[in-house]
């Protein structure tokens, strides 16, 4: 199936788990440092202290998409290396970084994408309640202004917040994620205030002369174990895929968000502001049943029918078609970026010193093939980045799995492109 005209392929990271230097240049703290050095949290205590050090390397990493031929690169600029206490003066030196990884990126004929939160709350705005806080809201508004002031000039696309429903459920509720809290269902309020930062970050961006803002969310086909099961499907595609984007498109919070004394009349307009896309970032279904005990409206359980990647979620291309047809049934849809897709396996160099990772490039297949067929029936898909670039700190599993199209030997910074960088390579190239 033929691709729109000016279809971006490209790859995505985020900055703290490739950046390093998380002491560097005047960087603060964010919640994940803070996270990360507490024993217990991190497997094997994995920090990102120093990742993939692409602080440093970033132009040996430009490189590499220049060798892949990339349309576009999808990164996120640290909060705290801009505004170490989340608040208040700018730090010349984290937007002088930005600086010179847009302008490599540009020379290098690649367009920067750039995500304004992707998790790194400074940890001062954390300590003063973080996103349990209305105030949080408005901060993320002026760090966004901070950055489109300096960047917008040369980044058209702004994508305001990373799959808030994952800081929401594993940072606040589970605790699993920083900033490690446990509400449970009294984490409702982080839902509302990330949105109301995002709507009032879509204004502060226009004024700056952002040309494209959106926001990404992550999505999770629900499938219930049985017709009985239906109502713990229901209510979980309410939490995952409704409670992000409901309020979006639409105007309104799916009936979970019950009567919320955080939101205020005027909130939902803001939070409504007309976006220009909408990333969708898509890894695998989830089965539900209801639940046995528990606060939860549902319970989730194995699916053990399909193939499974290193970290055991299950393969589902057909889920990734169906979810992008729900979507736009379901939406009166801006254009749409696949802004994540990917997969983890234990990638290791072989005696020839190369990385032989077929089943990452059946992987990447299937679901491009799912998204083709999703554009041949009419769903408008403007671009595909895959995750990730670079092995890189994949949070609470440390560094172990490994994500990326380039092997990273993490002892010495060692960049070893898989074989699925030739195969994704070749298919921009056929493109």
């Amino acid at each position: 199936m033929g691709l729109p005209q000016g279809f971006r392929w490209g790859v995505a990271t985020a900055a703290y788990q490739i950046e390093g230097a998380a002491d560097e240049d005047g960087r603060g703290p964010s919640t994940w440092d803070t996270f990360a050095r507490t024993p217990g949290r991190t497997r094997d205590g994995h920090t990102g202290d120093v990742a993939c050090d692409h602080y440093h390397r970033w132009p040996e990493d430009v490189a590499l998409m220049a060798g892949l031929g990339v349309d576009s690169y999808r990164f996120s600029i640290a909060w705290p290396r801009v505004q170490p206490r989340g608040s208040g003066p700018v730090n010349p030196k984290g937007l002088d970084f930005y600086d010179r990884l847009v302008d490599g990126l540009l020379a290098a004929g690649i367009a920067p994408a750039a995500t304004l939160y992707h998790w790194d709350l400074p940890q001062p705005l954390e300590d003063a309640g973080g996103w349990m806080e209305r105030d949080t809201a408005y901060r993320f508004a002026e760090f966004s202004y901070l950055a489109a002031e300096r960047l917008a000039d040369r980044v058209d696309m702004w994508i305001t917040l990373n799959e808030p429903v994952v800081v929401m459920a594993y940072g606040y509720a589970f605790g699993v994620y920083a900033p490690g809290r446990t509400l449970m269902l009294d984490a409702l309020p982080t839902a509302h205030h990330q949105l109301l930062g995002h709507g009032l970050a879509v204004t502060a961006l226009r004024g700056r002369g952002a040309r494209e803002v959106g926001l990404t969310n992550h999505y999770s086909p629900a499938w219930a174990a049985s017709p009985a099961d239906r109502p713990a499907a229901d209510a979980f595609d309410a939490f995952m895929n409704r409670l992000f984007t409901d309020p979006v498109l639409l105007g309104r919070y799916p009936d979970i968000m019950g009567e919320a004394p955080f939101v205020r009349p005027e909130d939902l307009a803001v939070i409504a502001s007309p976006i220009d896309f909408l990333g969708v970032n898509y890894y695998q279904p989830t089965r539900l049943k209801n639940p046995t005990e528990g606060p939860l409206p549902f319970d989730i359980v194995d699916i053990s029918e399909y193939p499974v990647t290193g970290m055991g979620w299950p393969i589902v291309p057909d889920a990734f078609l169906s979810l992008l047809r729900t979507l736009d049934s379901r939406y009166d849809l801006p254009p749409l970026y696949i802004t994540e897709n990917g997969c983890s396996f234990p990638d290791e160099i072989g005696p020839d010193g190369a990385v032989d990772d077929s089943s990452r490039i059946a992987f990447l297949d299937a679901h491009i093939n799912a998204m083709r067929k999703a554009i041949g029936e009419g769903i408008d898909i403007r671009g595909y980045y895959t995750w990730s670039l670079l092995d890189n700190f994949e949070w609470s599993e440390g560094y172990h799995p490994r994500f990326g199209l380039v092997h990273v030997d993490y002892e010495t910074q060692k960049r070893t492109p898989k074989k699925s960088y030739d195969w994704y390579r070749d298919l921009i190239a056929a493109s």
